[in-house]
């Protein structure tokens, strides 16, 4: 045993990167084979670390054949040796650990893979990257996704790496979760139990996350099945409860058990009683969330005072202190500023500091506060709450994924920088399809300086990669970025045959684009081996086909409605189409359920199309069509194609110039001005694919003070008019929100040619009635200038940073006879240099 120990006491020298490879396929005099090697863990280690050696026993044999025995003793032969440095006896002295978080080292010496974690879940991490670089995805059960097999693996002679998390809790929340997971789960599991839930924890060790706040409507963690915390510790989960749940107690069990109203006021005794048991049962590793909402996630009454919910944390936390036999300050604690419960922080409600702040997004993706640049730090730092999945205003959002990476990127990035570093955790609905931006949100947790917005196509090539091989992850990295950022644009559930202009063509494009989509989706999935046919569909192939028929069947909608308006007989055939469509969404939900002889069976459940208001419909219902008489129809005459090619661009005019074109006006990509002007410290950044059509373009760092327009950054956009005189500018923005909580909102100026520059706010009016509703609704904030000119010809249009934070995705001048339509006109030709 003593051979191990001094191998182990290294120097930071001896550490290299996250990325470095310690696992590979060909034997060299620089590699050593684990055939025949035994695992080799102190039975005095926590239960975890058994359990990670049990689960790398177990990929091991997945991926050769073999499966390693495992021993208490480390023998005289190839061994990988697992322990945790606070309680292995084969772990003496690790220096690099020493007070680390979660922190692991990898070390390959001699003929031994030795992994060492400063404490429990450390260890886990080191145990399952080793599985990473063996080819096993973090997904192989949750997607089926195929384990490559190897007849034999090699480990690199003397490398180390070593690593630690960023953000300390990284968790998700299952929510929303039925019909899909729910019927799932009772199905295969028989409920939401310990059965169900050690898939879960080993899927969030596997994607090196530490947190979980369980499925909550209608069920109760703790109180179904009380093997599902010892559950959570053998696999060294933290457990929290959601933003209303307070003390470890699911809200369903105060309709099991509860007495009286959920009103502190008249119901003070009763609800700490109830409080109290929770705390009493939950001897676990755990964040406790304090406060309270109304009843079933409802708003507390208008009248609710700050100093009635001061007093009641105040209570709550004395129940804490009392249960634990310690200070109330030492055991983790949240506050999540939910809804209305960040108008109480806002107007002046404190809790002690050694509480968490849990700021949250707006339930579509926005942040709505952080904390000031210079702000004072607090004890207990600041955590968000961010969704994936949501129930609620405007509409429903649950059936797939509609998460770009390029926006979870954005929004994240803002929390990091300005030291949101204590708890990130996301509403993930289902779990399943979330799988993509999932492995996203918890990888970008653990490391956020290790991924920068450019490095996010690489990212998803990697992901693909990793799921599907290296062959094609190019083309399904392409494949995921588009479907996510068509699904974005409008939510599917919003989606109906008025969200695009017919006029335009605009319907048309998008269907096309996603039809084309689909095309390349099904090509690269024949590609594919067999055995990676089932995960494809999960993961790539369904979202996209279910996506295209969707899309296809609001247009056919629209068509049919334009048709039967004008007594077209073409509308009977666009009314079958949509018809036929319509069936054949419910024929590709059936083929997902019967995906590896029905596992996933009711995933895919999850309604989505005859929404009549936010609630979902209890059933489908096909969207309403018309039918002519065919006899007294009339045939549709094919209008002539309109001629929205630019006229030739006068000599003379040199670099890009964006020209004015009949019924589009001036349309620019934001990420194509003809110039950056920059300062010392403040860049403009392109964001690549973060928009509805396009890019997006911001400056950076994010924390930067505000500026005053005319020596501020800006960009120049030079431009063609055959037009003069009155006009305007639509700058199209992403919908972020006045996280700084400033009285104007966040800000830009612009101005065209020599003008002074007009400042406006984007987000001043938040609380308008209906006004939040559109923009998250439509993906977009588009705000409008009014401006002039004195003759055709060539100007310059220019943007303004006034506020850090604002996302610029495009700009359209609009000249009176700019046609409406949903993402607005596409982008006006273009030349480059003349001579």
């Amino acid at each position: 045993m003593k051979r191990f120990i001094s191998f182990l006491t290294v120097s930071l020298l001896a550490i290299y990167c996250h990325a470095q490879s310690i696992i590979i396929d060909k034997p060299s005099d620089k590699t050593f084979s684990l055939a025949g090697a035994v695992i080799c863990v102190d039975p005095n280690d926590y239960e975890l670390v058994q359990q990670s050696a049990i689960c790398l026993q177990k990929d091991i044999e997945m991926v050769t054949g073999m499966k390693l025995p495992i021993t208490a003793t480390v023998p005289q032969k190839t061994a990988i040796i697992i322990g945790s440095a606070q309680r292995s006896a084969l772990i003496k002295s690790v220096d690099v650990l020493k007070n680390k978080w979660e922190g692991y080292l990898i070390k390959s010496t001699g003929n031994s893979l030795i992994i060492t974690g400063s404490d429990r879940r450390g260890t886990a991490y080191g145990v399952f990257e080793i599985s990473r670089q063996l080819g096993v995805s973090p997904w192989y059960w949750w997607a089926d996704v195929p384990v490559k097999k190897k007849e034999n693996i090699f480990v690199k002679k003397n490398v180390s790496v070593s690593d630690a998390p960023k953000v300390k809790y990284r968790g998700i929340f299952i929510n929303d979760e039925a019909p899909a997971l729910s019927g799932w789960s009772k199905e295969k599991f028989g409920g939401f139990n310990h059965q169900f839930y050690e898939k879960v924890f080993e899927l969030i060790l596997r994607l090196k996350g530490n947190y979980l706040w369980p499925a909550m409507w209608g069920n109760a963690f703790y109180d179904d099945d009380s093997l599902n915390i010892k559950m959570a510790d053998k696999y060294g989960i933290v457990i929290g409860t959601s933003h209303h749940e307070p003390l470890m107690k699911a809200h369903d069990e105060w309709r099991r058990y509860g007495s009286g109203k959920w009103n502190y006021d008249s119901n003070e005794v009763k609800l700490k009683a109830f409080w109290r048991s929770g705390m009493e049962r939950a001897n676990n590793e755990k964040i406790v969330t304090v406060g309270m909402r109304g009843d079933g996630d409802e708003p507390m009454s208008r009248e609710t005072a700050t100093a009635l919910l001061e007093k009641i944390v105040s209570d709550q936390r004395a129940i804490i202190a009392d249960v634990t036999g310690k200070p109330a300050s030492e055991t983790p604690q949240l506050w999540a500023l939910y809804k209305e419960v960040q108008d109480y922080y806002d107007k002046g409600m404190r809790v002690p500091d050694d509480v968490t702040l849990l700021l949250c997004d707006d339930n579509w993706g926005n942040i709505r506060k952080l904390p000031k640049v210079n702000e004072k730090p607090r004890k207990g730092g600041y955590g968000i709450y961010y969704h994936f999945d949501y129930v609620g205003d405007p509409r429903n959002y649950k059936w797939l994924n509609t998460n770009p990476l390029p926006r979870i990127w954005e929004q994240m990035h803002l929390a990091w920088e300005y030291n949101v570093r204590q708890i990130w955790i996301v509403n993930v609905g289902d779990i399943k399809p979330m799988e993509f931006p999932i492995s996203f949100f918890l990888d970008y947790a653990w490391n956020p300086d290790k991924i920068g917005a450019n490095d996010l196509q690489s990212y998803s090539e990697k992901w693909a990669g990793q799921q599907f091989g290296k062959q094609y992850a190019k083309d399904i990295a392409d494949i995921l970025g588009k479907y996510a950022k068509y699904n974005a644009r409008r939510k599917p559930e919003l989606l109906d045959a008025d969200t695009y202009s017919l006029a335009s063509n605009e319907w048309l494009t998008v269907v096309n684009d996603y039809n084309d989509l689909l095309k390349k989706a099904e090509k690269t999935g024949d590609a594919l081996p067999a055995e990676y046919k089932d995960a494809y569909f999960q993961l790539v192939l369904h979202p996209v086909k279910a996506c295209a028929n969707l899309n296809e069947l609001y247009y056919n909608v629209a068509l049919n409605k334009n048709a039967y308006a004008n007594k077209w007989k073409e509308a009977n055939v666009y009314a079958d189409n949509a018809k036929e469509l319509y069936a054949k969404d419910s024929a590709i939900t059936g083929q997902y359920h019967r995906l590896n002889n029905g596992k996933w069976n009711h995933m895919m459940s999850q309604t989505h199309i005859g929404y009549t208001y936010w609630q979902q419909p209890e059933h489908q219902k096909m969207p309403e069509v018309f039918y002519v008489n065919a006899d007294s129809a009339i045939s549709r005459k094919e209008p002539a194609t309109p001629d929205l090619m630019r006229a030739t661009m006068p000599a003379g005019i040199e670099r890009k110039v964006f020209q004015q074109v009949e019924k589009r006006g001036v349309s620019i990509a934001a990420d194509h001005y003809t110039k950056a002007i920059n300062t010392d410290k403040i860049k403009w950044q392109i964001l690549p694919d973060l928009g509805r059509t396009g890019s997006a373009i911001s400056t950076f760092p994010v924390t930067s003070a505000e500026q005053q327009p005319e020596h501020a950054p800006h960009l120049e956009y030079e431009i063609y008019t055959y037009s003069k005189g009155d006009f305007s500018i639509n700058t199209y923005h992403s919908p972020t929100l006045n996280f700084q909580h400033k009285e104007e909102g966040l800000q830009y100026a612009i101005s065209v040619d020599d003008e002074k520059p007009q400042i406006i706010s984007i987000n001043k009016d938040y609380k308008v009635s209906g006004t939040w509703d559109k923009w998250v609704a439509e993906n977009i904030i588009i705000k409008s200038s009014r401006h002039s000119i004195d003759k055709p010809g060539k100007h310059v249009v220019k943007y303004w940073m006034v506020s850090p934070g604002v996302i610029l995705q495009k700009l359209v001048l609009d000249f009176g006879d700019t046609e409406p339509g949903f993402l607005g006109p596409p982008e006006t030709m273009y030349v480059t240099d003349q001579k």
